[in-house]
């Protein structure tokens, strides 16, 4: 298989010629290690790579094909698994020097999923360290670079899974997202990601291991989901992933969804979409603004929604977001690692172990969300959809942990990128699909929310804009 060959490829592409023995899972594995090998030196989207296991992985995959066996729905699919998620013999570091050499014995539901489908875990990519911050860069591995132009970031705390997936080197990969580090990456990589509902994809051992302080937390927050590079690729590894599991208390049942066949359903006509063109009271970058606005206007007239423009309820969430990321993080744990093994961390791990919080902060911070999630309740009383902007700001430079400030006015470190975090509080399924290019060159993406539960027809309009967009574009730095 030539490396052209394998580049055009999506998921769904490889299990079907897998099964139909158009090509092998060892040749679907070798070619994309080969991608791998021409594209990482530019990009740094790996911390480990697992050839053994894979090898070993695709051959069994060949093994069940020569024998008339069903490989599973994922045959022989490469995927990507981020650095924060479990996998079992394959190291975990959490992009942490603290954990730099730690090897679980379990894989987190996730994998076991994807691997039980035939998935071949190729290896694990880079994160901001314990997912604190959405960018690349931790102390342990090389920053992380977007393969639209290596100078800038490809967005995180997924960054090697976006940058993974647009260099072409896999076509799957899993993200987890505790604010928007599914859907932020996605953005800057010109890629669709998505986090379902809360509970549709169930997480453990990840953040709910308590033995591992730092990399357990955001519990009632976090996300695992897919970013790829088409909405039937998503939907395909959702149908995998998704689905009940006793191991995870917030697991929920999802026999109501067509995870496959979502994204050709046809749409209802005069579907009631709320449009946040911007945050109040933050900036956006205006090409970004443009693009969005003529997507929404032209997706609304082609698909006959009817389109209000507004803004979100008035509540003032960021703060409670912070407290509540502490809250459900293990910091007594954290503190006596740092203090065992001397090792240095990052500044924003530096600025949470530095956290104090007085306990009305905790309860200031409770109540809030509750407000929020009752307030977004009555909003998609109204609506069906509401549609934004997926980031108020274009990729920044890949050593940055923020961009500093949006058409020359300073901002906050989290204030470009506040259309993200608000629907982790409530855990109504997100995401993000590209909308075009700001100056011919950066993917934009517009972020789709959908009410609480309503992951099938967030697929559905997803897959409807991908048709109408059109993007096909490739980065700079492609297999």
């Amino acid at each position: 298989m030539t490396p052209a060959d394998y580049a055009v490829l999506t998921a769904v592409d490889i299990a079907a010629g897998i099964r139909a023995r158009r090509f092998s899972a060892t040749e679907i594995v070798e070619a994309a290690y080969a991608a791998t090998a021409a594209v990482e030196p530019a990009i740094h989207a790996f911390s480990t790579l697992a050839e053994p296991q894979a090898r070993a992985a695709a051959a069994r995959v060949d093994a069940a094909v020569a024998a008339g066996e069903d490989p599973g729905p994922l045959a022989g699919v490469p995927v990507a698994i981020k650095d924060l998620v479990m996998t079992a013999g394959i190291r975990t570091t959490f992009g942490s020097r603290l954990y730099a050499d730690y090897v679980p014995a379990d894989d987190d539901i996730v994998v076991e999923r994807l691997k039980a489908a035939g998935a071949i875990v190729v290896g694990k990519t880079n994160a901001a360290e314990f997912g604190f911050g959405a960018h690349g860069c931790n102390l342990v591995f090389d920053i992380t670079r977007n393969p639209w132009d290596v100078s800038l970031t490809p967005g995180g705390s997924s960054a090697g899974s976006g940058a993974a997936v647009a260099a072409g080197v896999v076509p799957l990969a899993i993200g987890s997202d505790g604010g928007g580090s599914i859907r932020i990456p996605a953005s800057f990589c010109g890629l669709f990601g998505m986090k379902a509902s809360m509970g549709r994809v169930p997480l453990w051992p990840g953040c709910r291991d308590e033995t591992l302080p730092g990399a357990s937390g955001w519990e009632s927050i976090e996300h695992v989901g897919p970013i790829t590079r088409t909405v039937a690729d998503a939907a395909l590894m959702l149908s995998v992933i998704a689905g009940p599991d006793g191991r995870d208390r917030w697991s929920i049942p999802c026999g109501d969804v067509d995870w496959t066949g979502a994204p050709a359903q046809p749409l209802p006509r005069k579907l009631k979409v709320a449009y946040w063109p911007k945050w109040p009271g933050l900036p956006i970058d205006p090409r970004i603004t443009a693009l969005v606005d003529t997507a929404v206007a032209t997706y609304a007239e082609a698909l006959g929604f009817e389109v209000t423009v507004t803004e979100p309820p008035a509540i003032p969430i960021r703060q409670a977001f912070d407290v509540l990321i502490a809250l459900e993080n293990d910091l007594t744990g954290l503190r006596r690692l740092v203090a065992e093994k001397h090792v240095e961390v990052t500044p924003a791990v530096r600025q949470f172990l530095a956290t104090r919080l007085p306990l009305e902060a905790a309860t200031d911070a409770i109540t809030v969300r509750k407000a929020w999630a009752n307030a977004m309740a009555r909003v998609m009383a109204e609506v069906d959809l509401i549609l934004t902007p997926t980031l108020a700001a274009l990729p920044f430079a890949a050593d940055a942990t923020q961009p500093g400030e949006i058409a020359g006015v300073p901002i906050g470190p989290e204030d470009w990128c506040p259309f993200t975090y608000p629907f982790n509080l409530t855990g109504q399924p997100a995401a993000s699909v590209p909308c075009g290019l700001a100056e011919g060159r950066l993917p934009v993406g517009i972020q789709i929310v959908g009410p609480h539960l309503g992951d099938g027809l967030v697929l559905s309009v997803a897959a409807a804009f991908e048709r109408l967009a059109g993007f096909s574009a490739r980065p700079s730095v492609h297999a």
